[in-house]
């Protein structure tokens, strides 16, 4: 099986060496590699890049073993020409930066470096079985074929609209797979795709081909793992291509990180998977692959680690490889900066299995003397180590507060417990809420930021209920401003937990969400592996305003039924309204109001015009209101008024 490598959103790149599994691959989180020797249990090799901080190694690949000429040797006898024994060599490591490094262990230096093909980061590179070929897959939706002789690119292809996040190549190295969500197979020879399969919902971290047939016989099956997926899925190509979805399916307790196999090359020859998941626990399997299976088949035998401690801790998994020997297994556990190399042989008669070891906590790296150029200095036991500065000066002594003499006093007799500095702190807020609120304030948000960040590292439940339930938003988003970088993560992880709990805390965690989203919203779009670690909270919130949108129109329908029966309920409880009137109010001189209206309506008919007969206008009004109060009907003078005004007026002129 040619190795491959896939860049993880969370574990660390971890590989064995081909074959032989002489060699444990391990790339830290500075970007140094190191490569443990499996039989020594010692550190072989450590390469730092370069550029390692810059462009961070997020996968790494072994290639084929071959037989290295170690310098000038003697001539060797024809029985000795034989026994030559092939040795894992290369190795490929995707950066971050989008090139790819290869080094070699024989010469315990960097082979060569392959760069200008990609724009983005370098998410797979895997090996081709037989020639010096390697393929890598990045963040900028290509596939690249490089040649390992001439160190330039061979071919470059758009893969798909998303980035590729694994590759591998078929065992006779004329296929290869590639996917995003979707799983793409490729015809090396022609770069066209040769099938597609549906895929998973999330990033496709893993790639095997489990079998060697060749397609056209029905009996190529290949399995993929994703991201936040609990299952390994098995597909099969066959010849009339109805071949989109699974076949198989292994269930797992949680994300794969790591993956071996022993391939079949028959039907009568079963599938050997091993498994190691994100949690630290080994899944043993063992399948004979002949079409589909509709139910998910369970491990045959799973594997945790302990230590030997009064209250067990478990040990994580790292990697896990799979001998010859059915039963045996080498396993690598502990930390990634000294991991533990050890074969051990399983009961698979067992369905779960445990294994305690004493793992040291101290570190302490055994390297080969032959390897390391750093020496040691000889220091004898009756020198003195001095520490910089003048010699037989001190630094001057300030004065404490009082109230520090009293915190160390009774620090030097009884070390305060964090419940009682956290009642400390609520009694000294409330003091000081009167004298300086500025101040208090400032504190207060102080000892939020601590008491966060202790929270998040010890993973204390009490300390880290007590800072969320605040409700202050300007505290809030102090204490989230407050907070270093390297804590973000882990607080948007700790929320996303707490968001999926009861809905009155949901309430609280949105306001925390709020104000990270605020203040750390550039670092948060400079992470490479930001959708994954945030796609378990985008999931969450989209299939809750799905539900919002119907709970509301439930709402809207409970909201008309309940006043409806509220109005009927209160229209029984009135009693029956007494409609006689209490009161009546009778108009004595009605005619003398119709008299006023007739006179008001006939003031607006007549012009408005300055005259100086006003004598006799007011005497001809007098003989007007005679006439109506004699004939109340009778309202047809505008007319004649308006003649007798400019008969006045024409008088007036010839005057």
């Amino acid at each position: 099986m040619a190795a491959g490598g896939v860049r993880y959103s969370l574990q660390l790149p971890c590989v064995f060496s081909s074959k032989s599994r002489q060699y444990l691959a391990v790339c830290a989180q500075d970007g140094r590699l190191r490569v443990w020797n499996t039989d020594s249990k010692t550190l072989h090799q450590e390469f730092v890049p370069s550029a390692h901080l810059s462009a961070t190694c997020t996968c790494i690949a072994w290639g084929p073993c071959r037989t290295v000429k170690e310098g000038p040797q003697r001539k060797k006898r024809k029985s000795e020409v034989a026994q030559v024994e092939e040795r894992a060599d290369l190795l490929a490591m995707g950066t971050a930066a989008g090139t790819v490094l290869i080094y070699s262990t024989v010469k315990g230096a960097l082979h060569c470096t392959l760069d200008g093909g990609h724009s983005g980061g370098v998410n797979c590179v895997h090996w081709h079985p037989e020639d010096s070929l390697l393929y890598s897959g990045s963040e900028d939706t290509n596939i690249i074929e490089w040649d390992l002789q001439t160190g330039k690119t061979r071919s470059k292809w758009k893969a798909d609209r998303a980035a590729v996040t694994s590759l591998c190549v078929s065992p006779d190295g004329k296929l290869l797979l590639s996917a995003g969500h979707v799983i793409k197979m490729w015809d090396l020879e022609t770069k066209e795709v040769y099938r597609k399969f549906t895929g998973h919902s999330t990033a496709v971290t893993i790639l095997r081909f489990a079998t060697t047939r060749p397609p056209d016989s029905n009996g190529l099956y290949f399995l993929s793992g994703a991201a936040h997926d609990r299952l390994l899925s098995v597909w099969q190509v066959r010849e009339d291509g109805k071949d989109k979805n699974s076949v198989v399916s292994f269930t797992l307790t949680d994300e794969p990180q790591h993956v071996d196999l022993s391939t079949s090359g028959s039907k009568e020859e079963a599938v050997r998977l091993a498994v190691v998941c994100k949690d630290g626990q080994l899944h043993l399997f063992e399948h004979f692959l002949n079409g589909p299976c509709k139910k998910p088949l369970l491990p045959s035998c799973s594997v945790q680690m302990s230590d030997t401690k009064d209250s067990p801790m478990p040990i994580p998994l790292l990697a896990a490889a799979l001998g010859a020997d059915p039963r045996s297994v080498l396993l690598a556990y502990g930390s990634h900066l000294q991991p533990v190399m050890e074969k051990v042989e399983i009961n698979m008669a067992e369905r779960h299995v445990c294994l305690t070891r004493d793992v040291k906590t101290t570190l302490s790296l055994s390297m080969e003397t032959t390897v390391s150029k750093v020496k040691t200095p000889i220091v004898s036991a009756k020198s003195k180590v001095l520490i910089p500065g003048l010699p037989g000066h001190k630094a001057p002594l300030t004065a404490a507060p009082q109230g520090m003499e009293k915190r160390k006093k009774d620090a030097d007799n009884k070390e305060i417990s964090i419940a009682e500095r956290l009642g400390e702190m609520d009694l000294e807020a409330v003091s000081n809420q009167k004298g300086a609120p500025k101040v208090e304030a400032s504190l207060q948000t102080d000892n939020f930021a601590v008491l966060l960040m202790q929270g998040l590292e010890s993973k204390d439940a009490d300390i880290l209920n007590k800072v969320f339930q605040t409700r202050k938003e300007a505290l809030i988003k102090k204490t989230v401003a407050r907070l270093p970088l390297l804590a973000v993560i882990p607080l948007v992880e700790e929320l996303t937990k707490r968001l999926q709990g009861h809905p009155l805390a949901a309430c609280l965690m949105v306001r925390w969400l709020k104000a990270v989203l605020m203040h750390h919203t550039s670092y948060l779009a400079s992470l490479p592996d930001l959708v994954t670690q945030l796609g378990v909270l985008y999931h969450m919130i989209e299939s809750r305003v799905k539900m919002f949108h119907k709970l509301t129109k439930l709402h809207g329908k409970l909201h008309l039924l309940t006043t409806q029966v509220a109005a009927n309920d209160s229209s029984t409880l009135v009693s029956e309204v007494d409609h006689t009137a209490k009161l009546v109010y009778e108009e004595d001189s009605s005619d003398e109001d119709d008299a006023s209206v007739d006179e008001a309506s006939v003031d607006e008919a007549l012009p408005d015009e300055d005259s100086d007969h006003w004598e006799e206008e007011e005497a001809m009004q007098e003989s007007k209101d005679d006439e109506e109060e004699l004939d109340p009907d009778r309202r047809t003078e505008p007319k004649a008024n308006g003649d007798e005004d400019m008969e006045h007026e024409n008088e007036s002129e010839e005057e």
